[in-house]
């Protein structure tokens, strides 16, 4: 029996509409439909122009359409923590902010000083990051009261979308456990913190858990697009989540990297772990599939190599990522190293120069080429890899020999080996598609074609070559790590 499913996979580059296709134990993956996304700079603001998101989106569906194909169920999957304000009778209040915006940088200030870090994560589990939706909701009071006047529902990127789709409104577990406002113990919306915050608690809607059916595709999407019949499904939502649940693991003597334009290093649990540890060495605790926990640390990733790249073409010098690749594998070893994590690499005007100025303050030699620059990101996230595995085994008390590296950066071969490298564990890559692939499985176990996690997992091992990578690096790797330690907690 065959299947079909639609994967809208938003990311912060670019959307895609993937078309999945389940028979049997095997699923392959169409990419039908993929257009850009990004920050529309309006009035000085950073912002998401979602209604072309959706335009794009019923574009995919069309195309899907058009070929004679009516999938059982769709569902979209975003990046956490950016929203969408409704009212009574209005569909969008104000376009959604971008989680760049830096009108959170005071209300970040402001809430650590005034409601506290311990109990703030007490209430969450979620790490400290100025971007984190309490912040952005907290700059709506000071900033925006007209429109929290007339705001009566609250809902994150892909739960507006599926609402879109399906005219139905829930928060779907892992995409609120993003928000700093969701208490992963409770599994429902942390009240405390709604109300410090000076928000309504009706605002915040049902929350469901990963793999809930919403409803039929509405009719005016039906007409619009020729499909019929489809199942509107909250998957998981958190782009992150659906990730790690198409992770071809089995056991749990291992780790995940989702590599992107973050690197979100961490395992699964099954409850939160909420300590003073945890707190100071800035963890997150996030819902994944079957009610898991994504323990978890983000680090800003192959962001620092996006930007430098884009930086590099507004100055007329074009390299694509192979390029860079093979620049990086001929540039000095350890040359320079960088912190990923420093806040100036958060937001920059101009990404080589914050590198160049992180590398002066710090008394090291200064990348000077595209494949130094590169050399010194790559180096520096698979040391900061290697850091983060073993705060993960004291925090949880595993011992962890593999780490799984899915995601696009999985495709980077020479940052899989200094992960391998750098981490002194078996690395295994892939797959790229990890995202859209637990997007669609979570979908046909919401649907009954299959029974659980560990069903979904076998179908992504048998459908989905992985390619593995063994340390080779020696004391130059370790004598590194040390060096990095000491950085890291200079800064």
């Amino acid at each position: 029996m065959t299947h079909h499913y639609i994967a809208c996979d938003l990311g912060a580059e670019s959307g895609r509409v993937i078309l999945g296709t389940l028979a049997g134990d095997k699923l392959s993956l169409d990419e039908i439909h993929r257009f850009p996304n990004h920050a529309v700079r309006v009035a000085g603001t950073m912002r998401w122009n979602i209604l072309g998101i959706f335009e794009q989106l019923k574009e995919g569906l069309r195309k899907i359409a058009e070929r004679g194909i009516q999938p059982a169920g769709v569902s979209v999957d975003s990046w956490g923590v950016d929203y969408v304000w409704m009212g009574d009778g209005q569909p969008m209040l104000t376009l959604p902010y971008h989680y760049r915006d830096p009108r959170t940088n005071a209300t970040y200030k402001s809430a650590l000083e005034s409601i506290g870090r311990q109990t703030i994560f007490a209430e969450t589990g979620i790490q400290f990051m100025p971007l984190n939706t309490m912040y952005q909701l907290l700059a709506d009071v000071q900033q925006s009261p007209a429109v929290l006047q007339l705001a009566t529902q609250f809902l994150n990127i892909a739960d507006y979308l599926n609402y879109l789709f399906s005219g139905v409104g829930r928060s779907e577990a892992s995409l609120a456990s993003t928000t700093q406002m969701y208490n992963p113990v409770s599994g429902d919306w942390s009240t405390p913190l709604i109300e410090a915050c000076g928000l309504r608690r009706d605002a915040f809607p049902e929350i469901v858990p990963s793999g809930t059916k919403l409803g039929a595709l509405s009719a005016e999407l039906q007409d619009e697009t020729g499909l019929s019949d489809a199942q509107v499904i909250a998957s998981c939502s958190h782009d992150t989540g659906a990730a790690v649940a198409a992770v071809p693991a089995e056991g749990d003597d291992w780790a995940y990297l989702s590599s992107g334009t973050w690197s979100l290093i961490g395992v699964e649990l099954p409850e939160p772990l909420i300590n003073d540890t945890a707190r100071e060495e800035n963890f997150t605790n996030e819902v994944g599939y079957g009610g898991t926990i994504r323990f978890l640390k983000n680090i800003i990733g192959l962001w620092l190599l996006q930007e430098c790249r884009r930086a590099w073409q507004r100055e007329g010098q074009t390299l694509d990522y192979a390029e860079l690749t093979d620049l990086a594998a001929e540039s000095e070893p350890f040359r320079s190293i960088i912190n990923p994590n420093d806040p100036r690499f958060l937001q920059p005007e101009h990404m080589p120069t914050a590198i160049t100025s992180y590398c002066q303050q710090t008394g090291q030699s200064v990348p000077e080429t595209p494949g130094q620059f590169t050399r010194c990101i790559l180096e520096s996230l698979a040391l900061m890899y290697g850091q983060m595995l073993g705060t993960l085994e004291s925090l949880t008390g595993r011992q962890i020999r593999r780490l799984h590296i899915v995601g696009g950066g999985s495709q980077s071969k020479l940052l899989n080996q200094f992960a391998a490298d750098a981490t002194g564990r078996t690395v295994l890559a892939g797959p790229v598609e990890a995202t859209a692939i637990g997007n669609v499985l979570i979908q046909a176990t919401a649907l009954g074609q299959l029974d659980d996690l560990v069903s979904l997992r076998r179908v992504v091992r048998n459908s989905f070559g992985i390619d593995s990578f063994e340390p080779t690096g020696g004391d130059a790797w370790s004598e590194t790590q040390q060096r990095f330690a000491n950085l890291r907690t200079a800064r």
